[in-house]
């Protein structure tokens, strides 16, 4: 018997070394696929698009993607925990509709308007995670139910109309600079560094990871998965509040229908980034990743005059790329 083991300890060691290189390149193609890709990008658009590599340019194209880039770091917070939220482009308009209302050109408001918006970001990500939470609904149907109200309360407020003309203070959080990096451009990636904190440091994070591996296996080790849920659905809304404020100030106004697909646009960047669609996988860093990427792209398709036409299809085919490299990631 000890020699039948012997004889075939060879044969399972080497199956197991066969496995281990598979699996590393698996892991390498999922971690730095996307960051090849990005590389790939952008030489080729050094090479064929006039002025990419400027600085001008290159700043234009963070600060472009940051109204996006906020939404998707509160989308990663519920996509970790296998959840989705598709009422944050709603909740980006509404939430820059109450800011723009409390913030008059002719004044000075600041704090006030900024703290309404919030506001009406917590309400809705709280209701959202109520449904989700106590109403057992779910995350697709009730953050969609969600995206409907929202929308509807933003029309029925504005009477259909643009609110415009904000305070000259609320307009520098969208249009003013800190030295020479403009302040949407601060706001997104301080928010990214704070995310990315949150989720691979502390407590709170650990216990996103767990509810999106296993909600049940969570509850068993003491875990609150209502807790969790409700805080990542407000975290998601928050940011997406914040990124309506950063739009409307930008704009000088509010339109009731601003947000309008933005959260496809989130969700393509957090997946781009390596979040998994079936929870407990994902990073920050790999949704700023996801953000940059698309941002590059659209600003090179319109630096070589490709028509908007074939931009959509060129977002969709990134996003299938980065699909089927978390599919191969996993064994």
């Amino acid at each position: 018997m000890s020699s039948t083991l012997q004889a075939a300890a060879p044969s399972r060691l080497g199956t197991e070394d066969s496995l281990s290189i598979t699996t590393k390149l698996r892991y390498f193609t999922g971690d730095y696929g996307i960051g090849l890709i990005f590389t790939v990008v952008v030489v080729y658009l050094s090479v064929t698009a006039p002025n990419f590599l400027t600085v001008d340019n290159l700043v234009n194209v963070v600060r472009q993607s940051s109204v996006v880039g906020l939404v998707a770091l509160g989308m990663t917070f519920v996509m970790i925990t296998a959840g989705i939220d598709l009422s944050v482009g709603s909740v980006l308009g509404l939430s820059g509709i109450g800011m723009a209302m409390a913030a008059p050109g002719s004044g000075s408001a600041f704090i006030v308007p900024i703290l309404i918006g919030l506001a009406v970001g917590a309400a809705v990500g709280y209701i959202s995670a109520a449904m989700v939470t106590w109403g057992a609904i779910m995350p697709f149907l009730a953050t969609l139910a969600m995206m409907a109200v929202a929308r509807s309360a933003a029309l029925v407020l504005t009477d259909g109309e643009v609110v415009s003309d904000v305070s000259d203070p609320i307009q520098w959080l969208g249009s003013g600079y800190i030295g020479p990096i403009p302040v949407p451009v601060l706001l997104f990636f301080g928010f990214a560094l704070i995310s990315d904190f949150v989720l691979s440091r502390t407590k709170f994070g650990y216990h996103v990871y767990a509810v999106g591996g296993s909600e049940e296996s969570a509850r068993k080790v003491g875990i609150s998965s209502r807790r969790v849920l409700i805080a990542v659905y407000m975290i998601s809304a928050l940011f997406a509040a914040i990124a309506g404020m950063v739009l409307t100030a930008r704009l000088d106004g509010a339109a009731p229908l601003n947000g309008t697909g933005y959260e496809l646009q989130a969700i393509a960047a957090v997946v781009i980034g390596g979040t998994s669609l079936f929870g407990g996988i994902g990073t920050i860093r790999g949704t700023v990743m996801g953000v940059l990427l698309l941002g590059v792209v659209l600003n090179g398709l319109n630096l070589l005059n490709v028509s908007s036409y074939y931009q959509q299809g060129v977002q969709g085919l990134i996003l299938v790329l980065a699909v089927l490299l978390n599919r191969w990631k996993t064994p």
